[in-house]
């Protein structure tokens, strides 16, 4: 496969390791390592690790990195052995310009990481958060490998009800273009955020927008929108154990969507108040403690 030209996802790490505004982004992007998968000859691919103990898999949402756990990740590193990778297709990951975007592409490279992390932890099963977009796949890897999942926590799933919706060829690219632009992405940024005028800043925006600078960013990203994305993936939920959380204050779930998820999950689902659309961020001691039990 062809890959664009321009500065890699390797060299925007590297330098986000050095520069970033947030101590706790310097530290995860310092933690990256640059994985040859088997089956995945485009690589290597970007995948974080941190801490001692127990695996866990942890699954970032749209349009993001590995770099939204930043807050959790050193809560829970003294006890687990954290593997946080970019989805196929996100974060700093290559982005072959002949490949395809899309919800199967995504959970062949995470099977394919996976294995690699039973291989190196020599752990038979881990555990699995995914937050918001990861939630859905978190739940989708788990139907797929459910003799290598122990349990999972969702963090304001996204994408566990309704049907897919893809986007018209044309309008993918100018979705793309439009999600890039400063305003828009400040907005974004924002909006995730339960008290955004106390949280956002600009440590937050430019882990919010580095990885836009990945070659091909906005080609994959609207052919993943082409593809409709991850929808309806909560039924059936898998057998492990499941928790969810989300934000009282968040303002990328709606209500129609909270409702006909609360309709899938009834008690699993645990609700935070002063939390938007990232507990992770908003509230990592919480997560940490519910995670540890």
């Amino acid at each position: 496969m062809r890959t664009a030209p321009s500065s890699s996802g390797q060299e925007l790490l590297a330098r986000a390791a050095d520069r970033l505004l947030d101590p706790d982004g310097r530290a995860l992007a310092a933690a990256v390592q640059w994985w040859t998968l088997p089956d995945l000859p485009d690589g290597p691919w970007p995948v974080a690790i941190v801490g001692e103990g127990l695996p866990v898999l942890m699954l970032h949402g749209f349009d993001s990195s590995h770099l939204e756990f930043r807050r959790l990740a050193p809560l829970l590193a003294p006890t687990h052995q954290l593997f946080i990778p970019d989805l196929f297709g996100f974060g700093f990951c290559p982005r072959p310009l002949d490949a395809s975007y899309g919800p199967e592409v995504v959970l062949d490279h995470l099977e394919q990481v996976l294995k690699q992390v039973i291989r190196r932890s020599g752990a038979e099963r881990v555990g699995l958060i995914g937050a918001s977009m990861g939630g859905s796949v978190a739940v989708e890897l788990a139907r797929r490998c459910p003799e290598q999942i122990e349990r999972l926590l969702l963090l304001a799933p996204a994408g566990l009800t309704g049907r897919p919706m893809p986007v018209p060829p044309l309008l993918d690219q100018l979705g793309a273009r439009f999600l890039g632009l400063p305003a828009i992405r400040r907005g974004l940024c924002r909006s995730a955020f339960a008290m955004p005028d106390r949280d956002v800043g600009p440590a937050e925006l430019e882990i919010a927008s580095l990885h836009l600078a990945c070659p091909n960013w906005a080609g994959a990203l609207g052919a993943f929108a082409r593809s409709g994305g991850f929808a309806g993936c909560g039924d059936p939920l898998p057998a492990q154990p499941l928790q969810v959380l989300w934000g009282q204050n968040d303002r990328i779930l709606r209500a129609p969507q909270k409702r006909a998820a609360q309709a899938l999950l009834g008690e699993r689902i645990t609700e935070l108040e002063c939390c938007g659309h990232l507990p992770h961020i908003d509230q990592p001691a919480t997560v940490a403690r519910i995670w540890h039990g």
